[in-house]
């Protein structure tokens, strides 16, 4: 990253970061096209994660936000000055106010210039190192942590496959240098297996180990899981990266609260088939039409009447949204800008369904839930941390690509 962009906060009401964070994905949302929208420019790692500190005082909220940026000096500008821009956070009133955005590359060069004379003033009071010994302790401890090739199909593994008591299967090679950067060298992959698990990894499961299959929190993940216990995996822990989180790119942090939370495969099962049937209790039958979601690691099918499956065909570019009442009928079209005033202008129970082009925020949801909205269908789901139960959640590539 270039740039961090750093600005201060108030809050007329007591909020948490992720109702902040919502504000302003929700409130910067199509000010600017989607261009400068910031949750496509995290995907694209144009802008960093959102770092939010928040205190509460007297009935108030406040504190720091951090947006790393690499952008360019105008368009990092350009951000800042969106996120000024919101207004509210939750119901309350606030005020986002630009304290510096600090120059990330001219700090590091600081640094490093004043580390390369620390350096320089320490090399010029030891005496001459023997050259052969330094080599020799610098490659002794990048082989510790080498990325080594298991078994006859040459699958990336760790070096402690077969002496650990227990085995950590991942999907690819990436996967494995990661965890090895952590200290994690009783690691192998499958290598993105998705018909047939390497003959090697079925066998390792099967000696006197306790095998963790640590998976990617998207549905890649899932399809490795169904391919490793139908190719008679012995599977004992699933772990599971956060969701949309990849196991390639998590930190140490994020590593070890994974595998503390990892579930026995029989309790993972079970809850993914409890969430299905939850989900399949709120099927919407109207006409025969049927889409799919995907939830809880699973394809559950629902229907749509047939006049919004060709409303939803025709929105895709226009930044219009359609509300309806509880029998999907039409309350009033709006434009995607205007959607959360006019929510929040309607009494409750009014509006029962939202399909729009545009992404699915916090903000949005946790409107929709105090409006007993039942369902909102959007281009795509933006940064959601909480989900309330009693909203479902649809995107057009679950319903057109169905």
């Amino acid at each position: 990253m270039k740039y961090d962009i750093k600005l201060r906060f108030e809050v007329e009401g007591i909020v948490e970061k992720t109702d902040v964070i919502g504000a302003i994905f929700g409130q910067t949302e199509n000010l600017f096209g989607d261009e400068f929208d910031l949750r496509e420019l995290q995907d694209k790692g144009r802008l960093g994660r959102i770092i939010v500190e928040i205190r509460t005082k007297g009935g108030k909220s406040e504190g720091e936000i951090i947006i790393p940026s690499n952008l360019d000096r105008i368009e990092t500008a350009l951000i800042a000055a969106m996120v000024e821009s919101v207004d509210k956070v939750g119901p309350y009133n606030s005020k986002f106010e630009l304290i510096e955005i600090e120059d990330i590359r001219a700090e590091k060069l600081k640094k490093i210039i004043e580390r390369a004379k620390g350096i320089l003033s320490s090399w010029s009071k030891e005496k001459s190192l023997d050259i052969k010994e330094v080599i020799n302790e610098i490659s002794s401890a990048v082989k510790v942590g080498e990325i080594t090739e298991y078994g006859p199909e040459r699958l990336p593994a760790g070096p402690d496959v077969d002496k650990d008591p227990n085995l950590i299967i991942v999907e690819g090679r990436a996967d494995v240098i990661n965890l090895l950067r952590y200290g994690y060298k009783n690691v192998i992959a499958v290598e993105g297996a998705t018909s047939r698990i390497p003959e090697t990894v079925v066998s390792l499961s099967k000696m006197k180990k306790t095998v963790i299959a640590f998976l990617d929190g998207d549905h890649g993940g899932d399809l490795i899981l169904k391919e490793l216990l139908s190719n008679n995996v012995k599977i004992d822990f699933v772990a599971r990266a956060p969701v949309g989180r990849e196991v390639e790119e998590l930190t140490g942090k994020e590593i070890a609260k994974a595998l503390s939370n990892m579930m026995p495969l029989t309790q993972y099962l079970k809850k993914i088939q409890e969430a299905e049937q939850a989900i399949a209790k709120n099927v919407i039958a109207k006409e025969e039409k049927p889409i799919q979601l995907e939830a809880a690691q699973q394809l559950v099918q629902i229907t749509l009447p047939q006049n919004v499956l060709e409303e939803i065909k025709k929105l895709p570019g226009t930044l219009e949204g359609v509300l309806y009442d509880n029998n999907w009928n039409l309350i009033e079209k709006v434009q995607v800008r205007d959607i959360i005033p006019k929510l929040e202008a309607y009494e409750d129970n009014k509006v029962s369904y939202i399909v729009f082009d545009g992404v699915i925020t916090q903000r949005l949801l946790d409107l929709a839930s105090q409006k007993n909205i039942k369902m909102i269908i959007g281009a795509r789901i933006g940064g959601i941390n909480k989900r309330p139960q009693n909203v479902d959640i649809l995107t057009f590539t679950d319903i057109i690509s169905s």
